[in-house]
């Protein structure tokens, strides 16, 4: 019995996962020696697609591992199957008045997909990232052994070097993470900058002493609708609430940031408030038009449904048939030193000019390094996310813009999240993700090669 395992309270739990962990073992074992390995998964929030002939394999059945298996509220942890929903996580730990580290911001991001793709949200200046809460995991790797990776014990370097593989060395099928208390309400309030530079001292600010003009940051984001328009939002637990804003109905999340100045949303609708829109993705599906949203029920205003719109859309070539000039997707999020913020802002509208763009201030937790993303401990980042598409200049073709972004985003000491399409040469990806640290690992827990490699399947999309 594994170590994650073994803390699940309630017997029959821990016999119904005992026997889910034997089972994808056994799946695992049973695949041919050189066949593709892929997960059967219902959603997903990566933006690399793939053709159906990709996909035809159906892959391993995780659903087992989809679930809570408990929640110890004593000692603020929860033992979480890999490919649980922080919809569903999120559900199960607000009962006890409790809330993961890190929240990512779309429902259907899993706790595996998170710790193993990476995830930034608004506690990230706090909390840093979703894998800085995670105290061991059951990892299923790549030449089929279940082990457990703890900070330490014989598959500490599995740990540590799991965030950022992206299922290349294995998957994670239970974690057991840190929480932390949550109280009814966040109180919100939006402040405006109309210099880059400005916004970016008062993140430091905030860094350094946890509030901004007497409030206090237990979340803080920000959203950019030109260098001369950009609001930090700072959120404080509250346990009251004058008003209750709702913005899964008519009204829309990142049109109130720019009044009024003040907010409360109940914890809840706070962690989810970017998903009913896609942060402002759904606008380009019509969904934010006053018609269309009035009669858009409301349990389609989610992340999931609007992805699958843009796949259906992208799959059909849809833009080409209705002869739209040719565009190319700039989907990233990138992590700049607040230092240099300002700089990749001015970049960016000059180069790109896609607006709004997410901001979010990130660092470590602590003295703790994890070498496949490799960060500094006590180094303010902003987090940068802008999804949409640009049109592209006469004569130049798919990856002119995106390839601007990381070239910029390496000049300026940041880093890339490699959720999305990437253009790296192989030398360069490996100077920057850790190659030699990456491959130890690949020859420990995946000798054979059984499953893609991170530059494979980042950036050549296999």
């Amino acid at each position: 019995m594994t170590q994650v395992t073994s803390t699940i309270g309630d017997p029959a739990v821990r016999a119904e996962h005992s026997a889910a962990v034997a089972a994808i073992e056994r799946a695992y074992a049973a695949i041919p020696a050189g066949g593709p390995v892929r997960l059967a998964k219902q959603t997903s929030n990566l933006f690399r697609f793939r053709d159906a002939a990709a996909t035809a394999n159906p892959g391993l059945d995780v659903s087992a591992f989809g679930h809570v298996l408990h929640v110890d509220p004593a000692n603020r942890t929860a033992v979480v199957g890999g490919m649980t929903t922080y919809e569903d996580l999120v559900e199960a730990t607000l009962r006890y008045s409790l809330m993961p580290m890190v929240v990512p911001q779309l429902k259907t991001i899993t706790l595996g997909g998170a710790v193993s793709g990476l995830g930034v949200e608004s506690t990230s200046l706090r909390n840093g990232m979703p894998h800085e809460s995670v105290l061991s995991m059951d990892i299923l790797t790549g030449d089929g052994r279940v082990v457990t990776a703890a900070p330490d014990g014989e598959h500490a370097d599995l740990y540590y070097g799991f965030p950022n593989s992206y299922g290349t060395l294995g998957y994670a099928l239970s974690l057991t993470i840190e929480l932390e208390p949550v109280k009814p309400y966040v109180h919100l309030r939006h402040f405006r900058f109309d210099d880059a530079a400005a916004c970016m001292q008062a993140v430091a600010e905030v860094a350094q002493t946890g509030s901004y003009k007497s409030h206090r940051a237990d979340f803080i984001d920000g959203t950019v609708f030109a260098l001369d328009e950009m609001y930090l939002t700072i959120g404080a637990f509250s346990d009251v609430a004058p008003w209750r804003s709702d913005y899964t109905r008519e009204r829309i999340y990142y049109q109130s940031i720019r009044g009024p100045k003040e907010d409360f949303l109940t914890i809840s609708d706070y962690l989810w408030r970017w998903d009913t829109d896609w942060f402002w993705v759904s606008r380009a599906i019509g969904v934010q038009h006053p018609v269309v949203r009035r009669l858009w029920p409301r349990r389609y205003r989610r992340s999931d449904v609007y992805r699958k719109l843009v796949a259906w859309y992208r799959n059909h070539d849809i833009d080409r048939r209705r002869g739209k000039p040719a565009s190319e997707a700039v989907i990233q999020d990138v992590e700049i030193p607040v230092e240099r913020s300002a700089e990749f802002l001015a970049f960016f509208g000059k180069h790109v000019g896609m607006s709004p763009v997410w901001m979010c201030p990130l660092r470590l937790r602590g003295e703790r390094t994890w070498p496949l993303y490799p960060m500094k401990p006590g180094q303010v980042y902003v987090n940068f996310g802008f999804w949409g598409t640009v049109k592209l200049p006469a004569g130049e073709s798919d990856g002119y813009y995106n390839r601007q972004v990381e070239d910029a985003v390496t000049d300026l000491g940041g880093h890339k999240g490699l959720y999305s399409t990437s253009f790296y040469s192989r030398d360069a990806f490996w100077t920057l993700y850790n190659g030699p640290e990456y491959a130890q690992l690949k020859r420990a827990y995946d000798g054979e090669g059984r499953l893609a490699d991170l530059y494979d399947k980042c950036v050549r999309g296999i």
